[in-house]
């Protein structure tokens, strides 16, 4: 069975070869695109692809990229507006907010100044983190106004003018762990414990992975969260507080599933549950014709 699909990706991580390798166990063809070749054109309005599975590992490029596909009517999952919220925790938060997710408290100060006057209305301990990163890089747990104030030196320091931009989020006390919830479609397909004995849960900071129960309102949490990003496919980081509320801390558009497959086994297959939506999209088959 051919389709039209691209995997737009210039990194061949473990998740894009067990999606390719997913595509193939289907009689699917998919084509890899390196979108560091990629151009487009104002007049452009075909391309060889129906349907662009988006994995590029570059924030820009991936953003870029969906909306230069789409704006030539290719199908791109995640969307360019999904890619540019997922992309941006104010944005995120703000959309997480909207549609009645629960979220912790979250503040952008335009300032590294006005940050100092906003942590001292949130209080201590207060999380700041860069308005777009990934795997935990340059997030800081700031618990008193000495910090405060060597942190947000070193960010005004900084040349880009987005680093300028202070994103805060009120810190929550939770049990050593957090939660990763991978959705794709209207579907909550696997969850995970993400332990440390630090305060940051990423796996890239070296976190253990164990199967976490995803029962009816850990999956309802998650699936609305992606919903409000607009996100097709999702990794959504939840917390616990210590009452054992449900708090959604991030929504990852180009989420890596490989410490999640690992720890669930080959019971829960993520890249069969993504190639499946993607073939669907594609129209190489009727919509809901695979499991």
């Amino acid at each position: 069975m051919s389709a039209s699909i691209g995997l737009i990706a210039s990194r061949l991580r473990l998740e894009e070869k067990r999606l390719l390798d997913a595509f193939a166990q289907r009689n699917v063809e998919v084509e890899v695109v390196d979108p560091r070749a990629l151009r487009f054109g104002l007049t452009q309005t075909s391309l060889p692809w129906q349907v662009a599975l988006n994995r590029e590992i570059s924030g820009t490029r991936a953003r870029y990229g969906a909306l230069s596909l789409e704006a030539a009517g290719v199908t791109t999952l995640n969307s360019a507006k999904a890619s540019e919220i997922c992309g941006d925790k104010w944005q995120t938060s703000v959309a997480l907010r909207e549609a009645g997710v629960p979220t912790p408290h979250a503040a952008l100060a335009l300032t590294p100044e006005a940050a100092l006057d906003e942590i001292a209305e949130m209080g201590y301990p207060v999380v700041l983190k860069p308005l777009s990163s990934s795997w935990g890089k340059r997030v800081s747990l700031i618990r008193d106004a000495d910090a405060a104030e060597a942190v947000l030196e070193h960010c005004a320091a900084l040349p880009s003018p987005q680093a300028h931009l202070i994103y805060l989020q009120a810190y929550v006390e939770k049990p050593g762990r957090d939660i990763r919830v991978v959705v794709v479609g209207d579907q909550a397909v696997g969850a995970i414990y993400r332990s440390s004995k630090g305060w940051r849960t990423n796996v890239a900071k070296g976190a253990t992975t164990t199967i976490c129960d995803l029962h009816g309102d850990l999956a309802d949490i998650a699936i609305g969260a992606a919903r409000a990003v607009g996100a097709d496919i999702a990794g959504v980081d939840l917390v616990e507080d210590t009452d054992g509320r449900l708090l959604v801390l991030e929504v990852n558009s180009g989420v890596e599933f490989a410490g999640l497959q690992r720890a669930l086994g080959e019971g829960c297959d993520v890249p069969g549950k993504i190639a499946d939506l993607v073939i669907e999209r594609a129209g190489a088959v009727p919509a809901g014709a695979l499991s």
